[in-house]
């Protein structure tokens, strides 16, 4: 009776996780060879893990990503440019506490928009918000929202975000509006939050598509302060590797990895739970 009393109010109290550690330790005899503060502390450890599991499930959903990578599936050997020792002290995420930025060019389809979700993604398993922006949407959007009078909003949910990933910049040359819509995202983000960028042109070739040269010196010189330079060479990855097999899947930048896990969600949860656990 006292049990059902106590499970109750641990659902009352929204402790789910807490909950259901309780009823294991009910079923289980060796938990009751445990001190009183190692079973309350098992308890609250689970309560722990569970919420932060929540969390990880909500941010990742949040963020929208284009592609369900993880660092743990990036091949070091197949892809060009990337750097093993660069990519897994990025994976640690210092780079966003730091508010820093990192830059990801090469060729269409070498991977870089992999890369660059599976750095978000790293960011997000620990502790992070991220959110996926494809470049020429994203200006998009900030015109359709100065017309509707949502800009100073969607600006600011923008800046919140501790990882804002811009896809495909530089695709086409930007107008003049959208150069200085660019630039207030930057701005935004300048030493205050981190960013990943992506685009086919290189870095020193960014000015050209910028816009009037003023407003591209002016986003450019934010976007190189303290950033992490990746750039990819070689073959598109979605070729096929030997006669008879398929391209990779074209809906992203080419995934990296050369053999293909069970699921990519499935890998990626995996993955995540277990960062959360161990942290």
């Amino acid at each position: 009776m006292l049990t059902t009393a106590t499970l109750d109010k641990l659902h009352a109290l929204n402790l789910m996780g807490m909950a259901r550690a309780f009823q294991e330790q009910q079923g289980r005899a060796d938990y009751q060879a445990l001190a009183f503060e190692e079973r309350l502390g098992l308890l609250v450890d689970r309560e722990q893990q569970d919420r932060d599991n929540r969390r990880l499930e909500r941010n990742l959903k949040a963020a929208r990503l284009r592609s369900n990578a993880c660092i743990e599936n990036l091949d070091f050997h197949r892809s060009q440019g990337l750097e093993r020792s660069l990519i897994l002290s990025l994976g640690e995420a210092h780079w966003v506490s730091a508010h820093q930025g990192i830059l990801i060019v090469g060729p269409t389809g070498v991977g870089k928009t992999y890369t660059a979700c599976a750095l978000a993604q790293a960011a997000i398993r620990r502790g992070h918000t991220a959110l996926y922006l494809r470049a020429p949407r994203m200006l998009d959007e900030l015109s359709v929202a100065r017309v509707d009078g949502r800009l100073p909003r969607l600006l600011a949910a923008w800046a919140r975000v501790s990882v804002l990933l811009i896809d495909d910049l530089g695709l086409q040359p930007l107008t003049n509006q959208q150069a200085a819509d660019l630039l207030e995202v930057i701005e935004d983000r300048h030493q205050r939050r981190a960013s990943i960028l992506t685009s086919q042109l290189l870095i020193d070739h960014w000015n050209e598509a910028l816009g009037e040269p003023t407003v591209a010196d002016a986003i450019m010189d934010p976007l190189l302060d303290n950033a992490h330079r990746i750039e990819l060479r070689g073959d598109s990855l979605r070729r096929p590797t030997r006669p008879g097999s398929q391209p990779a899947d074209e809906t992203s930048d080419a995934a990296p990895a050369a053999d293909a896990p069970e699921s990519r969600a499935t890998t990626e949860k995996r993955g995540a739970t277990k960062a959360v656990a161990a942290r």
